[in-house]
Parts: structure tokens; sequence; C-alpha cells
């Protein structure tokens, strides 16, 4: 059984476009394009086919949720305590593209639902086609895209390492003729608000039952279902200690919290932020 040979975290939310793209996407949505002033964290894993991509999208959606609750490190917007541990994703959904997939089966059936959400117009071309997951037009990767961007550098490399798992996890499943978990895209579109909501401080809906339970049981969960993918890529020891350190100190979002109440300052949160971002020297004598 091959590897996954490859994956790639980025922070951008876009590829660049031109000037006359963005005023197109301006006249186009509105307020929505004038306040996308956010910024997700997008994992690529790579994957031996297109069709191998279908597949895996099929088989991760209903445990994607759990990775805006790992991530989560957004409370603020506009200077004010949204109440949500990741209020990015709750302005990025707004597009109208974006959000969670149905079970699509087959290559086919993608490339058709993506032509016929741009022929509607509403999309205006296929990268703007904002699912959560999706697979890459530039790279042979399958995209992981609803992630926040974590306040610290060791908590991508956790996102990193449970995307692989989950996507060598699901393509194990699709050659050994495991079925799909059948959760309604409604539903999947509850479980991410509630992970946006709470993060990891709350409930998360259960991938299997969609039901609350506490969030530790559902990342449990996680680790349980791609633990054999993480033996074998060498990732488990570092995946496990990453997650136990996260559990312990907090999401990003607990952390911008904690700091505002402790000083009552956004300038100091942001001071913090870039603290726990960057290495400073120390002065010499």
């Amino acid at each position: 059984m091959a590897r996954r040979r490859s994956f790639r975290a980025c922070g951008r939310l876009g590829s660049r476009r031109s000037c006359s793209w963005c005023a197109a996407i301006t006249e186009e949505y509105g307020i929505i394009a004038r306040e996308q002033l956010t910024c997700g964290c997008h994992i690529h894993v790579s994957i031996e086919s297109q069709e191998e991509g279908v597949a895996v999208l099929d088989r991760i959606r209903n445990w994607l949720p759990v990775l805006i609750a790992l991530s989560a490190n957004s409370p603020f917007w506009h200077g004010e305590d949204t109440g949500y541990a990741s209020y990015r994703s709750q302005v990025w959904n707004r597009w109208p593209t974006s959000g969670p997939l149905d079970i699509l089966g087959t290559l086919e059936a993608y490339h058709q639902l993506v032509h016929d959400m741009v022929s509607t117009g509403v999309a205006l071309d296929e990268g703007m086609v904002y699912f959560d997951a999706r697979l890459s037009r530039h790279y042979p990767t399958v995209e992981i895209r609803l992630a926040d961007v974590c306040l610290r550098p060791e908590n991508t490399v956790l996102l990193a390492g449970i995307a692989r798992g989950l996507v060598e996890t699901a393509g194990r499943e699709w050659r050994a003729g495991v079925e799909p978990v059948a959760v309604p895209t409604g539903l999947l579109r509850l479980a991410c608000w509630k992970a946006g909501r709470w993060g990891l401080r709350g409930e998360l809906l259960d991938p299997a039952t969609s039901r609350p339970v506490p969030a530790l049981a559902v990342v449990n969960a996680l680790l349980e279902h791609i633990l054999g993918a993480l033996e074998d890529s060498g990732d488990l020891q570092r995946v496990e200690e990453l997650t136990d350190e996260l559990l312990r100190t907090g999401t990003g979002a607990v952390r911008q919290l904690e700091v505002l109440h402790r000083t009552g300052d956004l300038e100091d949160v942001v001071d913090d932020a870039a603290n726990c971002t960057a290495q400073v020297p120390a002065a010499e004598n």
C-alpha cells in the first residue's frame, strides 16, 4: 500500500486575482466580498487519482467539522467578542458555494456538480466552488479548506498530520469496499456550526450519529479512526503529543479570550498572538 507522498498546509485564502477579477467579485457578491477579511488554512494531501480523490471526499466529510474545533482561532469580529470560537467559519460560509459536499460516488458526478454550479452563474468559475474539501485544480491532491489559521505553528502541524491520516484512511476504506457514512449534508452543516461556536470547550456532534457528545470524545474517536494510517506514516507519536498539548493549553480562541479578559485591551491580544508565532531573540548584554 503506497503511503501518502506529501501534504502541504497553506494559510492563503485563494489564488491571486487581477484587479478586474476583484472588481467582478465585488460587483457580484457585494458586502460578502467587501467583508471577506479572513484567512483559512488549506491542507493538500496527495492522491493516486481523481477517482480516489472523490472516494476520499465521500469518506472524510463527516470528520471535517472536528478540524474547525481543533483550529478555532477567530473569536473577534470588528473588535467585538462574537461568542464564537471560530467566527471566521461563519463569515466564510456566507459564500453561496461554501460548505460540505453530498456523497457523490463517482468522479463524473463530482465534475458534473462543479459544471452545473458554474453554469448557474452564481459561481464565476471553478475556483469559486468553495467546498469544505475539494479536488485541487492545480495539484494531484485533495484540498481540505475549512480550518482556521492556527495561533501556534505546532497546531498547524497537528492539522496536517490529521488530514494526511484522514485521507489515507479514506483511501484504504475505498479500496476495501467500505461505504461512506451517510450523514445528511444538512446535519454536517449543523456539526460545522457547533464546532465553530464552541471549539473544544463544549460538545460536538458525533460523526456517526450526529448527536451531541463531549468534544474530547469526538477528538478521541477521530484519532482512533485514523490510528492505522498514523502508525504507518510514522506520525502517531507526534500527533498524539500535539493533541495532548492542544487539549491541555486550549485553542487559539481560548488564549485570545484569556488575554482580553486579563488585560481588557485588544492590542495586547495582537501582541500576544505575534509572540506565539515568532521567536524574538533575547537582547544582548
